[in-house]
């Protein structure tokens, strides 16, 4: 695959999809690369499949439903980067495309928007909790029966816009989802109460964005490069780690984190954990490993693959729904 080399004062073009969210999320990106490169970048609007589908996406498969058109936009030169959210991302690479960049993480923590500004624990008996995800029903089902609540998860989809008004029609007395992007947004006022990672471990890469060019755009693969945030990069590849050895999908009852730790303000230390549930939630293998930080993608792969490897020894193969062949 051969790409023509653009003129410097050439708009790039930025493939993104059509989501309030996706489209928030990409102009930040379009205004870090006009500051970076000083050229200008127009938005191309692509629609995915998970974006047309009104399956679950567990039924789905999940797995780069929201990024193959996009991909496919990319090979074909129709435009010249793309930005997707990198828990959609497979874990498998593809070689013709790199991925450039990964900027500084948002705040990786799910949250709950609930009705009259009650928190988790306040919730009423009963009390009907919209997600669609897999990772979040289990967790959440299992911190319930810990503390002796009673909820029910109830599987939704749509946009942001769309989750919340099921908590303002009374259908729903809360839903759960990203901080990240409700910040992107400006509406973090929205919030009712931010899930400690104790309760919720998030999807592994979650508040962080790829952007992704063709790899035979060496050029425009450096300046994007400028975009990347090493400590982000480091985390989110042994949380990625994690999920490829788990042979895990997108939509699998998977979460990880992974922190710095730092003694004395010096970061010395990573931690890794990684759960994976039933939806009932009445069964989690939950575990954390701590290295020495990785000062290399292999150090990061080989950090999350050690995780998995104890999580499979505690039978965590045999709790996942969707498993990647």
């Amino acid at each position: 695959m051969t790409q023509k080399a653009l003129r410097p004062d050439q708009a790039l073009r930025l493939g993104t999809r059509r989501s309030k969210l996706a489209m928030a999320q990409s102009g930040l990106v379009a205004r870090a690369v006009r500051e970076l490169t000083g050229r200008p970048v127009e938005l191309v609007e692509i629609t995915t499949y998970g974006d047309t589908s009104r399956e679950h996406l567990a039924q789905i498969g999940g797995t780069g439903v929201f990024v193959t058109a996009l991909r496919e936009a990319l090979l074909r030169g129709e435009v010249d980067f793309a930005v997707h959210s990198l828990k959609d991302l497979p874990t498998a690479r593809p070689e013709d495309l790199a991925l450039a960049a990964i900027p500084r993480r948002e705040d990786p923590r799910d949250v709950l928007i609930a009705r009259d500004g009650l928190t988790f624990e306040r919730l009423p008996h009963g009390a009907r909790i919209g997600t669609g995800s897999p990772r979040r029903t289990a967790q959440l089902n299992a911190h319930a029966r810990d503390h002796g609540l009673v909820i029910e998860t109830v599987p939704i989809r749509g946009n942001i816009d769309t989750r919340i008004g099921y908590v303002h029609s009374g259908e729903l007395d809360a839903v759960v989802l990203a901080a990240a992007g409700l910040h992107r947004l400006g509406r973090t006022d929205e919030v009712t109460d931010f899930l400690s990672a104790d309760t919720v471990l998030p999807a592994p890469g979650q508040g962080a964005l790829a952007v992704e060019c063709a790899a035979v755009n060496v050029d425009l693969a450096a300046s994007l490069a400028e975009l990347d945030d090493p400590d982000t990069r480091i985390a989110v590849t042994a949380e990625r780690s994690l999920l490829a050895a788990l042979e895990a999908g997108c939509s699998a009852p998977v979460g990880a984190l992974a922190d710095l730790l730092a003694e004395e303000q010096v970061v010395n230390e990573m931690r890794l954990r990684g759960v994976v549930g039933t939806t009932d939630g009445s069964t989690l293998v939950q575990m954390s490993i701590t290295g020495s930080v990785p000062t290399s993608h292999s150090d990061a792969v080989a950090l999350g693959r050690e995780l998995a490897s104890e999580m499979l020894a505690k039978g965590a193969a045999g709790l996942m729904g969707e498993r990647e062949l």
